[in-house]
């Protein structure tokens, strides 16, 4: 049953370019189909989060991260009466604007940016989807509805303080009314962001023995999950003990989010998607006692994989490439793709010119930043040792 609270493609706020719809898909649905098959999307498979793209095939990359942010938001979604298309939309979109090589690679080009107006990766997500995806004879960008460009920006609460300048160029011609909280199916899509890479960085930490399923077996939540498969499985192979209670880690999230959000729904009664606008708070979220055994945990991960000597090493490798090619292409714009080089001729200043460099650097993976390093920049794979 869908909620008097959740969003209704039938009354979405359109495009910001009318377009004829579908007669057998949703608004929202239309824009999780076009996601799926952006460019940018694409690209995600090799692009990485802690790790770097070519250390091993089992680590999580940005794409196989934002299907598991994707299935966690659903399941959440459908639990609470949502809207399950537009929380998929959001969620398979909100890493569209990350970098080569992780956050590593968003602090080097944010840095690099700064005189420029900085780099943020939920804005640059915000340009991909209305500027930088070229494929429709009629627009630029997807020309996706209101309700999944509001979700991008705003999926983390309302946009205070300075306005990145790729989210403010857009939000001058279509008003994404940034100073108000996101709708539940993009609350839906932040939370569940949180849950996957909670699960899964867990996961990849064991994978590269940064630590061991011993020492995870002590963290809050985790000891209960770890007693519990014990309890039902004495005996049960180190693998699939540990696989099983990661399971059960990531099933506690995804209850506690429901059950929560439930309670805060009950005492809130939104009764419309405006409501849940101007709440004035968050309210699909972890309850305070999980959000505060996340904290233990999250420090754990800074500590032991964020701030691995390895991680740490490779961290500084791959910064040199990202502050290698940005002034390289500065200084040799003719060295762009053909297709950028429009951009770079209608270009007036320096500014303009480093938004362009930003966004193809920003737009290139893991592998191709390394190879074009090397090609261009006489460097070689950052490899550790």
């Amino acid at each position: 049953m869908t909620a008097i609270y959740a969003s209704d493609p039938a009354h979405a706020r359109g495009r910001r370019l009318q377009e004829e719809e579908s007669t057998f898909r949703s608004c929202f649905q239309r824009d999780r189909d076009r996601i799926i098959h952006a460019s940018a999307f694409r690209r995600l498979k090799h692009k990485t989060q802690v790790f770097i793209e070519h250390e091993g095939d089992y680590y999580r990359t940005r794409l196989t991260h934002s299907i598991e942010v994707a299935q966690v938001a659903r399941t959440i979604s459908g639990a609470l009466g949502l809207n399950a298309e537009l929380t998929e939309a959001v969620a398979l979109a909100h890493d569209l604007g990350h970098t080569p090589f992780g956050h590593t690679g968003e602090d080097a080009l944010s840095a690099l940016m700064a005189p420029h107006g900085g780099f943020d990766h939920n804005a640059q997500a915000i340009r991909i989807v209305t500027h930088l995806e070229r494929h429709y004879a009629d627009f630029d960008g997807l020309n996706l509805t209101w309700e999944t460009l509001e979700g991008l920006a705003k999926h983390n609460g309302p946009v205070t303080g300075k306005t990145p300048w790729a989210l403010e160029a857009y939000n001058t011609q279509h008003d994404l009314e940034l100073q108000t909280f996101a709708s539940a199916e993009a609350q839906v899509a932040a939370i569940a962001d949180d849950v996957a890479y909670n699960h899964h960085d867990l996961h990849d930490g064991l994978r590269a023995e940064l630590f061991s399923t011993d020492e995870l077996a002590e963290l809050p939540i985790l000891k209960g999950c770890f007693a519990r498969v014990d309890d039902l499985y004495p005996g049960l192979n180190y693998y699939r003990r540990r696989h099983e209670a990661l399971r059960r880690f990531f099933g506690v999230l995804v209850e506690d989010v429901i059950g929560f959000a439930k309670t805060r729904l009950h005492d809130l009664q939104p009764a419309s998607v405006h409501d849940v606008r101007n709440a004035g708070q968050t309210i699909i979220r972890f309850s305070d006692e999980v959000f505060n055994d996340l904290k233990v945990i999250r420090q754990f991960l800074f500590d032991r994989m964020y701030r691995a000597p390895s991680v740490v090493e490779m961290r500084a490798r791959v910064t040199c490439v990202v502050e290698d090619l940005f002034p390289y292409f500065m200084t040799h714009p003719d060295q762009l793709p053909k297709q950028w080089r429009k951009d770079v001729q209608d270009a007036s200043g320096e500014t303009a010119l480093a938004r362009i460099v930003s966004d193809y650097i920003s737009g290139m993976t893991d592998r191709f930043a390394l190879q074009e390093h090397e090609r261009l920049c006489g460097g070689t794979h950052p490899t550790p040792g």
